[in-house]
Formats: structure tokens, C-alpha cells, sequence
């Protein structure tokens, strides 16, 4: 082969080698939401929303229904108001309930709804009345910290009595 034949194949596979990367670099990052399916918006407040972010996914039944669009503060209530723009090809009932979740050994975290049994549905602009906020796995710790504590205080002052 002469030189220009080898230079022209490295070529080709150092590009179909960066096209991949840029591939694998917006899977990773939720940008590659190949559709372009007609969507509308809802909003649900959460107390807590831990590690969400902007472009998580949503999620009913394992299945990607829509994206987290938007994420504000609400300084008169104090919470966070989360915007979702989920596609129409998916109806969920008023009644449906929102939970923020976790998937993976990286703890990526996305919402996932719960369909309820309302004949009416979500429209473009209501709000998921029904919300569960993330669980913090500091707060988790501290709680059976505390617990384990106040358990063994109760053991000790137990035994002393019985002395």
C-alpha cells in the first residue's frame, strides 16, 4: 500500500473514533434525545431535590416519558419548583404523584411519576399536586446515628435502675 492510501485509512479511523466520543460524551450527559415528538409542560414542587438536575430524565414505568426542563426556587413557599416537559404521546391522570429517584452505582437521579386513576389529565401548566422529595443519605445516617444513640442512653439508664 503507499503512503497515501495508509495516511488516507488512519484518516477515516481517527474521525469515526471522535464522532463515537462525541456520541458516548452526549449519552452520558442526557443530551442526545434523538425525537422531536410535540411535549407539553407541567410543574411539581419538591421540598428537597437533592441531585436533580436540568435535562434528567423522566420516567413512568422505566420508560423515558420526558425531561426536567427548568428548576427555580420559590422564595415564598421555599421549595424547589421543578418543570417537566413530558411528550404527548403520554397522558397521565391529574391525580398522578412525582417522586425524584435514583438509578445506578452513580447515582444518577431522575423524577418518576405514578399514574393515578383521575379520568381528567394533566394539561399544558398544571402542577403534580402529589410530590415526594429525594432522600438525603446524610439525613438517613444522622437519623439512625441519633436513634442508635438515644437506644443505647435508654439501655444504660435501664441498667443503672436495675443496680
Amino acid at each position: 500500500m503507499s503512503r497515501a492510501t495508509i495516511d488516507l485509512w488512519v484518516g477515516i479511523f481517527v474521525t469515526l473514533g471522535m464522532a463515537a466520543l462525541v456520541f458516548l460524551a452526549l449519552k452520558v450527559g442526557n443530551l442526545a434525545s434523538i425525537g422531536n415528538d410535540p411535549t407539553y409542560s407541567v410543574r411539581a414542587e419538591f421540598d428537597n431535590i437533592g441531585g436533580l438536575k436540568v435535562r434528567a430524565p423522566v420516567r413512568s414505568a422505566g420508560v423515558v416519558v420526558g425531561r426536567v426542563t427548568d428548576i427555580q426556587f420559590d422564595t415564598k413557599k421555599y421549595v424547589a419548583v421543578v418543570s417537566l416537559s413530558l411528550s404527548q404521546k403520554y397522558q397521565f391522570s391529574k391525580d398522578t404523584s412525582a417522586q425524584i429517584l435514583t438509578s445506578g452505582l452513580l447515582g444518577e437521579q431522575y423524577l418518576g411519576l405514578q399514574a393515578g386513576g383521575d379520568e381528567a389529565n394533566l394539561a399544558d401548566g398544571d402542577t403534580i399536586k402529589l410530590t415526594s422529595s429525594a432522600v438525603v443519605l446524610e439525613n438517613l445516617i444522622s437519623r439512625f446515628m441519633f436513634n442508635s444513640a438515644e437506644k443505647s442512653g435508654q439501655n444504660n439508664e435501664a441498667k443503672a435502675g436495675a443496680n
